[in-house]
């Protein structure tokens, strides 16, 4: 059983990430059932949401002459330009059907500063500007994560090496997880999240 001081942080289950979705990954879906079991044996349960306003900056829609999943240079760094997804109040950014809501202590919503994207929990992609996880999590006493959701090579990933960073014990349960794995991301996300001492298990 995991410890008082563990939280389950759950990323991403959305309509708009799962089959069918604007920006699907395969087999997302999958993940609902082992993510609901996994919920009732962590005594803090956090749920992420992306939440995008519809002019946000990372929808190739609003960067004209340039295709879905094209890299353009923003004021922080690589973006990749994503189909328009996980639009504010759309039944594409409403959580999975299946998924249980009703034993989160925190959902918390990313990605809705219209100029900057938000892969990470815990950080804009700025790498500075927080989410405020943190210090929920600090004030909770949390000092380990179990993490789960999609997509592996994106959130998941800039989530567990953020919080590896910020001193947390990190493991996330690949068994609940799915990917993109868009030109070597998942490979490379795998390697990453090794590298900052993040466990992964399943």
């Amino acid at each position: 059983m995991p410890k008082p001081d563990t939280a389950l942080i759950v990323i991403d289950i959305q309509n708009d990430f799962c089959p069918g979705g604007a920006l699907a990954v395969p087999g997302g879906d999958q993940i609902v059932a082992p993510v609901n079991s996994m919920q009732a044996d962590h005594p803090v349960r956090v749920l992420t949401q992306d939440w995008h306003p519809a002019n946000h900056a990372s929808f190739a829609s609003n960067q004209p002459g340039h295709d879905p999943y094209s890299v353009i240079e923003m004021a922080y760094g690589p973006q990749v330009l994503w189909p328009d997804h996980c639009v504010q109040g759309s039944t594409g950014a409403a959580f999975h059907r299946d998924l249980a809501l009703d034993r989160a202590d925190l959902i918390l919503r990313k990605g809705f500063r219209a100029e900057i994207d938000s892969y990470s929990a815990f950080f804009e992609n700025d790498r500075t500007t927080p989410t405020g996880l943190h210090g929920y999590l600090r004030e909770r006493g949390v000092t380990a994560l179990v993490m789960a959701g999609l997509a592996t090579d994106f959130c998941v990933r800039y989530s567990a090496v953020d919080a590896a960073r910020l001193g947390y014990d990190v493991t996330v349960i690949l068994a609940a997880c799915r990917a993109i794995d868009m030109d070597g991301s998942l490979a490379a996300a795998m390697q990453d999240m090794r590298t900052h001492g993040v466990r992964l298990e399943g």
